[in-house]
């Protein structure tokens, strides 16, 4: 294998696989990336074995060829090479069979390659469900729900986005959901064409999060396939492949309160602002703020063990009885961080019961969230 390449090119395709690569393998080939140059393109593949990436990018090859390499001493070499600079990759005789050579400019490296033959692959198999959404929207979707992925590995069927069709007042919605137990996020987007018979799947937190970071880099419509066990994501030049998680998702909408009855609606930033200042003395433990309600107003505190305390007051639209309630602040915060609208709409039962939170500005989104003591 022979082939130049600018630094620019590389760079990016190397930053979009080297993520899925984990800092510590038991199984040294899943540390390489596998690098495959033919026919005017290089080929970059990544894996750790429940997730899979493939980007590429223009070279002038002449030699065709492929080996594999550690994937984050390649990522970090490119990324330390000048701005501009052409990279040549030597794999084979010239640079020895076990030793990918790469030189630019006056710098020059050996990296110790593994057998492309070693390197695992993931057998899509058929993907039956084939649609499209703006990368906007699914920009919408994944922020707006990703938040609330569990990390608790336990209950491992609650460390992804369900995804799924819905129904809503007669329309049929594509609608994502996740939750930790402690609070829960959902969001509905209009059901693209191709996704009226898609089975509920539930995308695992780390195919969520490397697909979140392509989107970011591109503007594309991105094509989505899947089946009961697997999903890919095309964006671009990039192709994300994962396994989906194999469980049920719990039904979520026994806990969607609808019986409560007193509505508080409050500037969204002005609440986020007061929680942010307020919790700064709430102990790292529990981050326990308490809001009481009385009338137009809304007093927001916070104590901790060792006696410091902090309180604040803000203008609220509340017309129910006087209630306390306490959340965990930093679940409020990352409510409030989703909010599109000037206002939220916090719609309460009593100082136990979970408590639905809604965007002013967005009809889509729902979120709910348990209490604590405090």
């Amino acid at each position: 294998m022979k082939l130049t390449i600018e630094r620019a090119a590389l760079l990016t395709a190397l930053t979009h696989t080297q993520s899925v690569v984990e800092k510590r393998n038991t199984i040294p080939i899943l540390s390489n990336v596998l690098v495959d140059a033919d026919g005017g393109q290089l080929r970059l593949t990544a894996t750790d074995l429940d997730l899979a990436i493939v980007d590429q990018a223009e070279a002038d090859i002449a030699t065709p060829g492929s080996t594999t390499t550690p994937a984050h001493t390649l990522y970090d070499i490119v990324r330390k090479l000048p701005e501009g600079a052409q990279i040549e990759l030597v794999f084979g005789e010239e640079a020895g069979e076990s030793r990918v050579s790469l030189v630019a400019g006056r710098s020059s490296f050996m990296l110790p390659c593994l057998p492309k033959e070693d390197f695992p692959v993931i057998a899509e198999g058929e993907l039956p469900h084939s649609f499209s959404l703006p990368a906007d929207l699914l920009i919408d979707v994944i922020d707006k729900t990703r938040f609330a992925v569990s990390t608790e590995e336990t209950r491992y069927y609650l460390n992804g986005i369900y995804l799924h069709k819905a129904e809503v007042d007669g329309r049929l919605v594509l609608r994502a959901v996740a939750t930790d137990g402690h609070r829960l996020a959902q969001v509905n987007a209009q059901l693209p064409e191709g996704a009226s018979d898609i089975p509920g799947v539930i995308v695992p937190r780390k195919a969520v999060a490397e697909v979140r970071k392509l989107i970011d880099e591109g503007g594309l419509d991105i094509g989505i396939s899947l089946s009961d066990s697997k999903i890919r994501f095309q964006v671009g030049e990039s192709i994300l492949t994962s396994k989906l998680i194999d469980g049920t998702f719990p039904d979520y909408q026994r806990v969607i309160p609808d019986g409560n009855d007193k509505v508080m609606e409050v500037d969204a930033k002005v609440f986020a602002e007061a929680i942010d200042r307020v919790s700064t003395v709430s102990t790292e433990k529990s981050r326990a703020v308490k809001m009481s309600l009385e009338g137009g107003k809304a007093t927001i505190a916070a104590s901790s063990p060792d006696n410091a305390s902090a309180s604040e007051e803000i203008a609220v639209e509340y017309n129910s009885d006087n209630m306390e309630i306490g959340f965990n602040s930093r679940y409020l915060l990352d409510i409030a961080s989703q909010i599109d609208g000037d206002t939220a709409q916090f719609v309460l039962a009593d100082a136990v019961s979970p408590t639905l939170v809604r965007d002013g500005g967005n009809a889509d989104a729902l979120y709910v969230l348990m209490p604590m003591r405090v």
